[in-house]
């Protein structure tokens, strides 16, 4: 590699990597003030992330890497406005978001990791769960969805599982949760209600969930210990400031998934082919109002 390159490759990395590149070890909840991020700085932080994001599918379409992302959190803690953060410049075909519905009977027979394994990636994807299996430790436990008997079913087993994901089948395991406090939660929720953009994103069981503040943090800290393995641990993130979450864990997964830089190829357009004998057609076209 010359000179040139390994001072580019350096200085690409100084630019997403840093002493809080790694996430908190420990969840709180309360999370630390800090100044409010303007609408340019983040912008122009993201839009060199999106670029690296880039560079890092290509790497893993040229490896054939598996990758599986995994965002959980309490209802209205950003993962949704994360994901799209995530998402924004990439291939929807190499990065796919999978947002499972509820069960239905069938699946409620089934095995209950069965309805997930169709949607693992093959060699050259990288999945991004919106909620995931441990829907079982949240809101399952939470709700009375699931049995306790189930509930320690599942968390004894899914650090197994993981192993298996992790160490049999090559992939990549990325586990995030989202903490925002009582009153950001509050305020989101609260404009669920009133801007009719975000309506959709109340549902019933938002307002049930919404009461059970403690239920869920005991939830989240059993699920914490039973499930933080060497091999998949949980990274927590204080998303309170929806910027600052984002551009942290955009460069959380950059740093955590080893990558390098493709050269590019060198791309000219073709000349375009005359107009020989086209002759415009006749044949009306309505266009769109153009009211703006």
């Amino acid at each position: 590699m010359s000179k040139k390159a390994k001072s580019a490759k350096k200085a690409r990395r100084e630019n997403i990597s840093g002493p809080d590149a790694q996430a908190p070890s420990a969840v709180s909840d309360a999370s630390v003030p800090a100044k409010k991020l303007s609408n340019k700085a983040y912008l122009k932080e993201l839009e060199k992330l999106e670029a690296e994001l880039v560079h890092l599918q290509q790497w893993v379409v040229s490896k054939g890497l598996k990758v599986i992302i995994v965002f959980e959190g309490r209802d209205g803690a950003g993962k949704g406005g994360t994901i799209k953060a995530i998402t924004g410049r990439v291939s929807p075909r190499i990065f796919r978001v999978v947002a499972l519905p509820a069960p239905n009977d069938r699946e409620k027979s089934q095995m209950y990791l069965q309805r997930y394994l169709p949607h693992f990636p093959a060699a050259g994807e990288v999945v991004i769960f919106d909620r995931s299996w441990y829907n079982r430790a949240g809101v399952e436990r939470v709700m009375g969805f699931a049995s306790e008997e189930q509930v320690q079913d599942f968390l004894k087993g899914a650090p197994l599982f993981e192993k298996l994901m992790v160490s049999k089948n090559d992939i990549i395991l990325l586990k995030y949760w989202l903490e925002v406090d009582m009153d950001e939660q509050t305020r989101r929720l609260e404009a669920r209600i009133t801007d009719p953009r975000k309506q959709w994103k109340l549902s019933p069981m938002d307002l049930k969930s919404y009461s059970r503040w403690y239920d869920y943090s005991r939830a989240r800290d059993a699920m914490f210990e039973a499930t933080d393995s060497e091999w998949a641990p949980w990274f927590a993130a204080r998303s309170n400031d929806k910027k600052r979450v984002r551009l942290n864990i955009i460069r959380h997964i950059l740093n955590s998934i080893p990558y390098e830089v493709a050269k590019p190829a060198k791309i000219t357009l073709p000349k375009r082919q005359s107009a020989g004998k086209y002759q415009a057609s006749v044949h009306p076209v309505k266009y769109v109002p153009e009211v703006y």
